[in-house]
């Protein structure tokens, strides 16, 4: 996107187009950008009290954003590891599924789209429901185990009462019961052909098609992150606290 040239008095479909990444941003702000196909960002933003250069500053540090790697993950200990995860749960559940939402109850579809989006709109509710309830699940159940395990660590609990904890719902039966919710999204990859549109379709279903794409990318990787990085370490955190915990009964 050219930044140089005059921004703010490009219509909004236009900007849209060069970078999808702007319509995110522009939901960011509080603007459905397929309301305001043909006025300038700069009218828009006056409607909805938002300074153009401000949104700028966002949209260019969104271009910077990155992502650490799997090593500096395995590299970090595991409670700095469970706080990315967390955030990561938090921006799905307060960014990117309300940003989708919006994009599937707001598009006003042409008439050969109108039969997938009202599939759509019945489906994707449902995803977001089960996906809510599996991070529920998740920080209730598997990262409060890795609080415990730590708690244990640092000797918070009497002897007895940390190996009655350290027996109970063991990490690797969470890890057997971990559903990867990027299968969740199946059904929505076959109603879209996975994601294939003409090069002639709406503006609006190809920022759709590509925001879907990429949830379901980011959903892989962060499923991916917790298989591989973060259960592994759970295991070995509750090994070595019930060998520390055996050793000190043996002791005694």
């Amino acid at each position: 996107m050219n930044l140089n040239r005059d921004f703010e008095k490009t219509a909004v479909a236009e900007l849209v187009s060069e970078n999808y990444v702007l319509a995110a941003v522009l939901y960011y702000f509080g603007i459905s950008f397929y309301q305001y196909p043909t006025d300038s960002l700069e009218k828009v933003c006056k409607k909805h009290k938002v300074t153009p250069g401000i949104l700028i500053a966002e949209l260019e540090a969104w271009a910077k954003r990155k992502e650490p790697t799997s090593e500096e993950l395995y590299l970090n200990p595991i409670e700095l590891l469970v706080g990315y995860l967390k955030k990561k749960h938090y921006y799905f559940v307060r960014q990117e599924l309300p940003f989708l939402s919006n994009l599937i109850s707001g598009i006003q579809p042409d008439p050969e789209f109108a039969a997938l989006m009202a599939d759509l709109r019945i489906m994707f509710p449902l995803f977001v429901d089960d996906f809510i309830h599996h991070i529920h699940e998740e920080e209730s159940r598997l990262f409060k185990r890795i609080e415990l395990l730590q708690d244990i660590e640092d000797g918070h609990f009497k002897t007895q009462d940390a190996l009655t904890i350290l027996e109970k719902d063991p990490i690797h039966l969470l890890a057997d019961q971990h559903e990867i919710h990027e299968d969740e999204m199946e059904g929505i990859r076959i109603l879209t052909k996975d994601y294939f549109l003409e090069e002639n379709a709406p503006l609006t279903m190809k920022v759709l098609y590509h925001e879907l794409q990429n949830f379901e990318r980011e959903l892989s990787i962060h499923a991916k992150i917790e298989d591989e990085l973060l259960f592994p370490k759970a295991v070995e955190l509750e090994k070595e606290a019930l060998r520390k915990i055996r050793k000190t009964i043996q002791t005694n």
